[in-house]
C-alpha cells in the first residue's frame, strides 16, 4: 500500500512502470480533492481492505509532514510491515523540523543527495531489529534478523564492490548535519519554501495543500492555462530550474502534466533568502502570464543571471 504517484507519491512506491509495480501487487491511498492532504482515516479504511504486507510512507512530491504514528498503529492492525521513505526531507527530520519516522516504522530509507546535502546515494535504516516475517534462516537453522536479510539483499544480492569515495562523502554530510549551521540551514529552507508558497498563493496560483512544511511545493497551473510541460520549458530558458509533475486528480499524461514542483533546497545552499524568493517568484509570475513573449524570456533570463552571479557557486 504506497502513495499514489500521480498525487506526489514515488515510482518505486508500486508505479506499473517500475519494478515496485511489476513484481507486486500495489493498491493505493491519495490526498482529498478538496485539501490536497492525506485522510488518515481512509489509509487505515483502505488497509483494512486490502491487508497489504507492507505499507509506505513518503513522498516526491507532498508538501505537508507525516503522521508516522497513525500510520505505524495502522500497520500493526493488518499485520503489515512499515516502510518510510525520507529521501527528500531527511535532512529537515534530522534537524528535529518535521516527524521523526525511527520510533514508528519498521525500516526507513532516505537518499544522502537531497536535503541531506551529501553524495549521490542512500540509506536503509531500523530503529530496532526484529526476526524476518517470513521465516528465513541461517544455515544454523536460526531465524535471521531483518537487518542480516536486509545487508544479504543489498551485497551480494543486488551490488557489487562498495565505493570508498561516495562513503567518506557520507561520513562529511553527517558530519555537516550534526552541525548548528546546518540546523540554520535547514530552518532557513523551511522558511524560504514558506515564503514563496505564500507569494504564489498572493498571486493566485493553486498550491496543493495550500502551502508546504518542508522545503518544496506542487503547484496546480491549470487556473494559468499552460502545461506543466511548457512551463518547465518556459521557466528553463529564463535559467529558473522546475520540474514538470502530474497533480493530484491531472487530466494531463505524465509527459505533459498540469504541474510544477518547486524546492529551495539548492538556492538556499547558495545563500538565499525570504526576499530572495519574493522576486524569484515575481520571475517565474512574469514568465507565466506571458509565456510567449520571448522578449520577456529574454530580457528575464538575464536578470536571473544576473541576480545568480551575486550568489557565486564554490567548488
Amino acid at each position: 500500500l504506497g502513495f499514489d504517484l500521480s498525487h506526489g507519491g514515488h515510482l518505486t512506491h508500486g508505479s506499473p512502470v517500475n519494478f515496485s509495480g511489476k513484481y507486486y501487487r500495489p493498491v493505493f491511498y491519495g490526498v482529498e480533492e478538496e485539501t490536497g492532504r492525506i485522510d488518515m482515516d481512509k489509509v487505515e479504511a483502505k488497509a483494512m481492505e486490502e491487508k497489504p504486507k507492507m505499507i509506505i510512507c513518503g513522498a516526491s512530491a507532498y508538501a505537508r509532514d507525516w503522521d508516522y504514528a497513525r500510520f505505524r498503529a495502522i500497520a500493526d492492525k493488518v499485520g503489515a510491515i512499515l516502510l518510510a521513505d525520507v529521501s527528500h526531507p531527511s535532512g529537515l527530520i534530522v534537524s528535529k523540523l518535521l516527524n521523526d519516522p525511527m520510533p514508528h516504522c519498521h525500516i526507513v530509507t532516505t537518499t544522502t543527495h537531497k536535503t541531506l546535502r551529501g553524495p549521490r546515494g542512500g540509506m536503509i535504516l531500523m530503529g530496532q531489529d526484529f526476526e524476518n516475517p517470513w521465516g528465513l534462516t541461517t544455515p544454523k537453522g536460526d531465524i535471521k534478523l531483518m537487518s542480516a536479510v536486509l545487508d544479504g539483499a543489498v551485497f551480494p544480492g543486488i551490488q557489487g564492490g562498495p565505493l570508498e569515495h561516495v562513503i567518506a562523502a557520507k561520513a562529511v554530510a553527517f558530519g555537516e548535519a550534526l552541525t548548528e549551521d546546518y540546523r540554520i540551514y535547514c530552518r532557513q529552507i523551511i522558511s524560504n519554501a514558506q515564503v514563496m508558497a505564500m507569494e504564489l498563493v498572493n498571486r493566485d496560483y493553486h498550491i496543493i495543500s495550500g502551502g508546504t512544511d518542508n522545503h518544496l511545493m506542487l503547484i496546480d497551473l491549470r487556473n494559468k492555462n499552460i502545461s506543466g510541460k511548457k512551463a518547465e520549458k518556459l521557466l528553463g530558458d529564463a535559467h529558473i530550474t522546475v520540474n514538470k509533475n502530474m497533480v493530484p486528480f491531472d487530466d494531463k499524461s505524465p509527459f505533459v502534466t498540469s504541474g510544477i514542483r518547486i524546492g529551495t533546497a539548492a538556492i538556499t545552499t547558495r545563500g538565499m533568502k525570504e526576499d530572495d524568493m519574493v522576486q524569484i517568484i515575481n520571475w517565474i509570475d512574469r514568465l507565466i502570464l506571458d509565456p510567449d513573449n520571448e522578449a520577456n524570456i529574454k530580457q528575464v533570463g538575464n536578470e536571473v543571471m544576473a541576480f545568480a552571479e551575486t550568489f557565486p557557486l564554490f567548488a
